[in-house]
């Protein structure tokens, strides 16, 4: 008797896994480089708990970076999204609390626009919280000897519209992105662009370890990680 065929132990037919999107923004404000693009092409590829990291880049651009993320969300149908994003001046993986509805530019984005005190979603609500499990991501991150921080101002630049956009896209009715979970992490600079700084592999470790307890944690722990201004 002939041997059946194979076709049905093709992969494809296999069960996909889980997606953890994980961004990066391109370099601005006249920098070589973008440390949080970096970091998530080290971790393109990973997997984590189950979970493949599929790593973007996203323009440092108001508009274009919130529609690049929504075709990246439509296309992969991430179980988990993480953006990063650089924040020069800070001195810690710093997991952001809260996007505001709000754009107000202290430089021009990578396109020149410099928008002033407008709405990333006319009509949206005032804030989004993120509904990721960062005082289980600070307490992973912290374990590795990274340093991290729970942060309650994304700032009222590209990052904090795209985490803002983020959670606007994540609440949508019908969007197909029920239960899914996001939210945004900053990141300092590399040693090369000035202090404070971190480096390159220190980060891409403790960005490992926060997707490791985002995945793992299905609800926050209570830690306090606060700020008294």
């Amino acid at each position: 008797m002939p041997h059946a065929p194979h076709t049905l132990l093709r992969p494809a037919l296999l069960p996909a896994e889980p997606v953890i999107l994980l961004t990066g923004f391109d370099p601005f404000g006249g920098e070589q480089h973008n440390p949080s693009l970096l970091i998530a092409q080290a971790l393109d590829g990973q997997r984590i708990a189950g979970h493949r990291v599929v790593a973007a880049r996203l323009p440092t651009v108001f508009g274009a970076s919130l529609r690049q993320l929504q075709a990246l969300l439509a296309a992969h149908r991430p179980a988990l999204t993480v953006c990063l994003g650089q924040a020069g001046g800070r001195a810690a993986l710093s997991l952001e609390r809260i996007g505001i509805n709000l754009n107000d530019a202290r430089i021009p984005d990578n396109l020149g626009q410099q928008p002033i005190d407008t709405a990333v979603v006319p009509g949206g609500p005032a804030a989004y919280f993120s509904n990721l499990p960062i005082k289980a991501m600070w307490r992973a991150v912290q374990r590795t000897g990274v340093p991290c921080e729970v942060s309650q101002t994304a700032g009222t630049f590209v990052c904090n519209h795209v985490l803002y956009g983020l959670m606007h896209l994540l609440h949508a009715p019908g969007g197909g992105l029920e239960g899914a979970r996001g939210g945004f992490v900053h990141v300092p600079w590399l040693p090369e662009q000035g202090a404070p700084h971190l480096p390159l592999r220190d980060m891409v470790r403790g960005i490992h370890a926060a997707l490791w307890a985002a995945v793992l944690t299905p609800a926050d722990i209570p830690l306090s990680a606060g700020a008294t201004h």
